[in-house]
């Protein structure tokens, strides 16, 4: 029943069925053979302008824009794939110190984007009510937790989503000045192109 098409389609389809039983019960009860007649007159005038309306085709143009929108939104959601195949690829260390860079980076991407989905999506934001169920899913730490806490209480009105992301930002300049990354962005596309 919770993934079904009847689900979706069934308030329309009582209020149809009811419109058309009640409207069955005036033609067939209350109406005199005079007001039947000019129903059925009235239907005929109507039936005539079906033809004149390409239903088909206002259908299909119909669900074309909803496929269209549905799929512009679905390739809109930021995976996390592509930044974890850029990460590993340009953040460079085969020692604990790099490992645990790269790491910490895609742990912060993962849980901005379910900090996000969270604000958006009702089963997210059921399995992930507070910060407390982000720390016990193991994608914030005690530490940061008690930091968006802090700006939540400074400034409670916006969401703290974009905090992981400033915190894998810094992580990636020092990288850089580390020398754990050897191109900047911008060489990396020259030598691509």
């Amino acid at each position: 029943w919770r993934g079904s098409i009847y689900k979706l389609v069934w308030l329309d389809l009582t209020a149809f069925l009811t419109l058309y039983y009640v409207l069955n019960s005036v033609y067939r009860f209350a109406l005199n053979p005079d007001q039947k007649t000019t129903f059925a007159s009235i239907v005929a005038y109507c039936n005539s302008y079906r033809d004149l309306i390409p239903l088909s085709f206002v259908l299909g143009f119909y669900v074309s824009i909803v496929m269209t929108r549905w799929w512009n939104q679905y390739t809109s959601i930021p995976w996390p794939d592509s930044i974890a195949v850029f990460i590993s690829s340009n953040v460079h260390g085969q020692d604990e110190r790099g490992r645990v860079m790269r790491r910490t980076i895609m742990r912060y991407v993962c849980l901005c984007l379910t900090m996000v989905l969270s604000n958006v999506s009702p089963r997210v934001k059921k399995r992930f009510p507070g910060l407390s169920n982000l720390v016990e899913a193991g994608l914030l730490n005690e530490n940061e937790r008690t930091i968006i806490e802090a700006m939540n209480k400074s400034f409670p009105r916006p969401s703290k989503h974009w905090l992981p992301i400033v915190w894998a930002s810094s992580i990636i300049t020092r990288a850089r000045k580390e020398v754990s990354i050897n191109y900047d962005y911008k060489t990396i596309n020259s030598r691509a192109l």
